[in-house]
């Protein structure tokens, strides 16, 4: 059509963008990953596969890890037999358990992002960016190489310390939590003559108690629910610790 403008042309003629802004003159600046080649990280492939949980978190934190982006439907038109997809957009996707737990699934290489989902869009952020993506997303835990042979489930206090950029430990043997748990044992005085910290496995603490003589089951019962909330009500130390669980004992225990 005679005279019908080209909303990508600007007036001079040169190739524009949709807001009419030309692409001369541009500079496209440094994403940070230009020599990517989209590998593992070859010491976090070996921490996954024969490391300590601290081990492989440590190497999760140093690495480039790949979030998926996929098509999204926006606009669907149902007015004929089939539904139809007038438009998407692409989105981050997430996954639910069926106990509820959200998670950001990610990816370590393309080769393990293709064997997921071969159509998903690879975008590469550094582990703390997308962890800090996961809680933004409301996720609990990030999903890491879900098709691979050395997939993890990066629980919840490890997805707290990559985001917060810090150092990540088991509950029993993190220094932060022993100090909080001395602190939540004060009010309860003489009752409590001794403790000892111990890893009950999937992220939960066991503390386990040396208690004086005569108490009885429902003073253990109330004890317990003290101290869990006395532990709950410090932001960090309860994203420090993902499940808590008590053992009460006469043998003798350090204070």
């Amino acid at each position: 059509m005679s005279g019908a403008h080209n909303p990508n042309i600007d007036p001079a003629g040169e190739s524009a963008d949709t807001a009419g802004i030309p692409f001369t003159g541009r500079q496209v600046t440094s994403t940070g990953f230009d020599d990517d080649t989209g590998a593992a990280d070859t010491a976090l492939v070996a921490a996954l596969e024969s490391g300590t949980e601290s081990e492989w978190v440590a190497a999760l934190a140093e690495s480039r890890l790949l979030v998926p982006i996929v098509a999204a439907p926006t606009e669907v038109d149902e007015s004929g037999t089939l539904a139809v997809e007038k438009s998407t957009d692409m989105a981050v996707v997430t996954l639910t358990a069926p106990d509820g737990t959200k998670g950001l699934p990610v990816f370590s290489s393309l080769d393990d992002l293709a064997r997921w989902d071969p159509k998903a869009r690879p975008s590469p952020v550094r582990a703390a960016f997308a962890a800090q993506a996961a809680i933004a997303e409301q996720c609990e835990v990030l999903l890491l190489d879900m098709a691979s042979p050395h997939r993890v489930v990066v629980r919840a206090s490890m997805l707290w310390a990559l985001a917060q950029q810090q150092a990540w430990l088991p509950a029993h043997e993190d220094p932060f939590v022993a100090k909080a748990v001395d602190a939540a044992l004060v009010p309860e005085g003489n009752a409590v003559l001794g403790r000892r910290l111990e890893d009950a496995g999937e992220g939960v603490l066991r503390l386990r108690l040396q208690l004086r003589p005569g108490l009885a089951q429902e003073d253990l019962q109330a004890l317990a629910t003290r101290m869990g909330e006395r532990l709950a009500g410090d932001g960090e130390t309860r994203a420090r610790i993902e499940g808590l669980a008590f053992a009460f004992t006469a043998e003798e225990l350090e204070v």
